[in-house]
């Protein structure tokens, strides 16, 4: 059996949806309670072994940070001070949520800044508002973490063969997928923006520089099944045309996008060589028609816990 599980997006919409509404929620903390980084890494959360978790968060002399846990069903709130408070979500509307998640950090003495509503959807529902029924199944978001879980593994060691800046791999909440990115160190030119609910400022500070970005989602977004993306930006003339690997990768003209479905990775011999090639390969190939300047990819990878080239 495979350690990669099983996804099926037409059946697990509904939790996939409520799992993605939840981390927009907890996300606008790190929105309004964190310095700007580059690029917004800072809003984007990091997967833990049982969910994904905001970056500690100041609250006056203290830190706190909040975690969306997939296992559990629960938000949970970790002061700092080994206090831990728990919200169970599963069965619950988003507007229960946030209004019990801003009770209870309020009670802990932290700001709640949970306000607005979601970002990079469609006619989106302010949080407060969305009594909508919300579907939870224990099973299926279970699957999906271990489904992040996998693709950070092999998000990380593609990140440790980049000798120039890389993102972290990170989950953003906006679009809910997990991603890494590598830059060329030149400027890119203004992104025209026009991502549903997200202001143009923030797309042209995420695109300020060349990048060639690769990622993981569970489906939605103009392509319903879960799958591994890869593009550039500026997207250079003839990438379309490109060959990648493995076989099951193709060029998606909707999305400006290399798209290798997760199915295929799944039933595949070696699915983290698979993801690797498919990695590798559109880096190389966008890489080439931009010209991104040489010697920055490590090979072989590195040892674990030892840096490249060392004795």
């Amino acid at each position: 059996m495979s350690a990669w599980p099983k996804l099926d997006y037409a059946a697990d919409k509904g939790t996939v949806e409520t799992l993605h509404l939840l981390l927009q929620l907890i996300g606008k903390l790190p929105v309004r309670l964190h310095p700007w980084i580059n690029h917004g890494w800072h809003v984007a959360l990091r997967l833990t072994p049982s969910g994904a978790v905001t970056r500690s968060l100041p609250a006056g002399a203290r830190y706190f940070a909040v975690e969306l846990d997939f296992l559990e069903g629960a938000i949970k709130v970790d002061c700092g001070n080994g206090f831990q408070s728990v919200l169970p979500v599963a069965g619950k509307t988003i507007a229960k949520v946030s209004r019990e998640l801003g009770s209870l950090l309020a009670d802990l003495g932290l700001p709640a800044p949970l306000h607005g509503a979601p970002n990079e959807l469609p006619d989106p529902i302010p949080f407060a508002e969305d009594e909508r029924p919300r579907e939870w199944d224990a099973d299926a978001a279970r699957r999906l973490h271990e489904a992040f879980l996998c693709a950070d593994r092999n998000f990380n060691l593609f990140r440790s063969l980049y000798l120039g800046k890389s993102s972290p791999s990170h989950l953003f909440w906006g679009s809910f997928d997990l991603a890494v990115t590598r830059f060329s160190g030149r400027g890119a030119p203004a992104h025209s923006g026009g991502v549903p609910n997200l202001p143009d400022s923030v797309t042209r500070e995420a695109y300020s520089h060349e990048v060639i970005s690769a990622g993981f989602w569970p489906g939605g977004g103009g392509f319903d099944e879960a799958a591994f993306y890869a593009y550039a930006y500026p997207t250079p003339a003839g990438l379309a045309d490109q060959d990648v690997e493995p076989d099951a990768a193709f060029w998606k003209a909707e999305l400006g996008e290399f798209i290798l479905p997760y199915a295929a990775v799944r039933e595949a011999a070696d699915p983290d060589f698979e993801v690797q090639r498919f990695l590798n390969s559109t880096f190389v190939a966008a890489g080439g028609l931009l010209e991104w300047p040489q010697g920055l990819v490590i090979d072989p990878p590195p040892s674990v816990g030892r840096p490249p080239h060392s004795a």
